[in-house]
């Protein structure tokens, strides 16, 4: 009897290790490090520093979704979530953004025609990026055991409708925080076909998720949701 309480306690608290590959999560934590690591020494190397930049936000943002997960919400954390492979479109779209990048910054390191309006638009993207990762980290944090990369079509017993803290300044607040650190991502680094691109699949994407999540949400909460629905928004445009 003890011995079964004792189990149920251990699978309440901790991960399954069935989902979690350990020498996969410690390579691919290992891995993200060592890229942080040059690309924040060779930062000063280049003229033009949108390359590094993105490089270095793009690795902080995956390991703190797998570190944030691992902390607060630790029975749902499994290899994926560090959501790197998060879907062939992810890829591709990361993938042609670092494209744009190395076009960019070998471009104004041959040419230095970093105009001041230019140099404001890096500013104001990192600035987004910023604060995007905050909203986001916050997010998950604030949420702990209720937050999920996946859409719960399902309550689960744990599962508690947030409303304090970040929630208060949106009701989604990590896919606001996505949604604007992906974006500020590109402007940072003057890749602005990508941030045309990034806009568009983003605020498509965002607009169905948010519909179909908030359909479970208020079968989940009923009148409490429905109200919070009305005192927050969203936060990213024409999304209601």
């Amino acid at each position: 009897m003890l011995e079964t309480e004792l189990t149920k306690q251990i699978e309440h608290t901790h991960p399954d290790i069935k989902q979690n590959d350990l020498p996969e999560i410690s390579l691919t934590a290992l891995i993200l490090g060592l890229i942080l690591g040059i690309f924040i020494t060779l930062v000063k190397k280049f003229k033009f520093i949108g390359l590094p930049l993105n490089i270095i936000f793009l690795c902080l943002f995956h390991f703190l979704e797998f570190y944030i997960t691992a902390k607060y919400n630790p029975t749902q954390v499994t290899t994926n979530s560090y959501i790197i492979r998060n879907g062939n479109e992810y890829t591709v779209a990361t993938l042609f953004s670092i494209f744009e990048c190395i076009i960019t910054t070998y471009y104004f390191n041959k040419n230095r025609n970093l105009t001041l309006k230019l140099q404001i638009i890096m500013v104001l993207g990192m600035l987004m990026a910023i604060t995007g990762q905050v909203f986001r980290s916050l997010a998950m944090i604030t949420c702990g055991k209720s937050f999920n990369h996946i859409v719960q079509s399902t309550k689960k017993g744990d599962h508690q409708l947030i409303t304090s803290g970040i929630y208060q300044l949106s009701r989604h607040p990590s896919y606001f925080g996505y949604f604007y650190w992906s974006i500020g991502c590109q402007l940072m680094c003057l890749n602005f076909v990508s941030a045309i691109v990034f806009t568009v699949v983003l605020w498509n994407f965002f607009n169905k998720r948010i519909q179909l999540e908030e359909k479970y949400l208020f079968n989940f909460f009923g009148k409490d949701y429905k109200t919070f629905k009305h005192q927050v928004w969203v936060g990213i445009p024409f999304i209601n």
